[in-house]
């Protein structure tokens, strides 16, 4: 008898259980919408046409993200400093955002596998007098907050002991900056670099040299406890690879030799 009791006990309270979890997986599928966090300011990750609609790579994984789950993609414009916070606060189910997979954002998100990998460029004010990164030694530089370079760049003023570091808002900020010589130069991925040169929309700039720091490999992310839903998003990065469909992305939107995914020893 007492053993029928603890069995039925342990039953209803597995159901109890599985009830009261929803996976976050399941709830994308069921409400037929994927809302992505995606950086509008990083092209060419993430821009607006003339039109004001979303366009770039980010752009087109979070759609390709969403035709394989069979819903919607729903393109959240996120600033860099929001993009942990919009999914904290349940405004957007992913990230697809260039965002580094750093051991500290992992304490707070669940973050996947690399699906794009950055080198890192020094772009300069022509008048400035860099032109290379050791130039910048001694100089007032800046990057945008809270990203792989500004953090990089931050620590390299302070390695120096020489020149300031100043964090903006947004990549626009910053070129802003450097183009009517606020800053003298900033480090930034090289293919933000050579998208902003190539606008002229920020004259007076070059992209003098390349940022001796690691490569910046970035991640997908969504919330940590859901590893049903970060499961299926490796899948769909590896998936991306294996059709063809990151090489393809890679060629429409950056152009060039396209850099590997695997990091020597780790993943292959």
């Amino acid at each position: 008898m007492k053993i029928s009791v603890l069995a039925f006990g342990l039953m209803a309270a597995t159901a109890l259980s599985g009830q009261a979890y929803a996976d976050k997986l399941d709830d994308i599928i069921a409400s037929g919408t994927l809302r992505c966090a995606v950086v509008l300011d990083f092209p060419p990750m993430g821009a607006r046409d003339a039109s004001n609609n979303p366009i770039g790579f980010d752009v087109d994984y979070c759609n390709d993200l969403a035709k394989a789950l069979g819903v919607t993609a729903e393109i959240v414009e996120t600033p860099f400093p929001e993009r942990i916070p919009a999914l904290m606060s349940g405004r957007v189910d992913v990230g697809v955002a260039s965002t580094s997979d750093t051991l500290e954002r992992a304490k707070t998100v669940g973050m996947t596998v690399p699906y794009f990998a950055f080198e890192m460029a020094v772009t300069a004010n022509d008048k400035s007098g860099v032109k290379s990164f050791e130039d910048m030694k001694g100089k007032t530089v800046g990057a945008t907050a809270g990203t792989f370079e500004a953090i990089a760049l931050e620590k390299s003023v302070k390695e120096w002991g020489a020149g300031e570091f100043r964090p903006y808002q947004t990549q626009a900020d910053v070129f802003l900056a450097l183009s009517q010589g606020q800053i003298d130069a900033t480090v930034s991925t090289s293919t933000v670099a050579q998208a902003n040169v190539k606008t002229g929309k920020f004259p007076g700039i070059s992209v003098v040299g390349k940022a001796p720091y690691d490569i910046d490999y970035v991640s997908l992310f969504t919330n940590r406890e859901e590893y049903g839903l970060i499961n299926y998003l490796n899948l769909f990065i590896n998936q991306q690879v294996r059709t063809g469909r990151y090489a393809e992305l890679y060629k429409k939107w950056v152009g060039g030799d396209l850099p590997s995914l695997a990091v020597n020893g780790v993943y292959r």
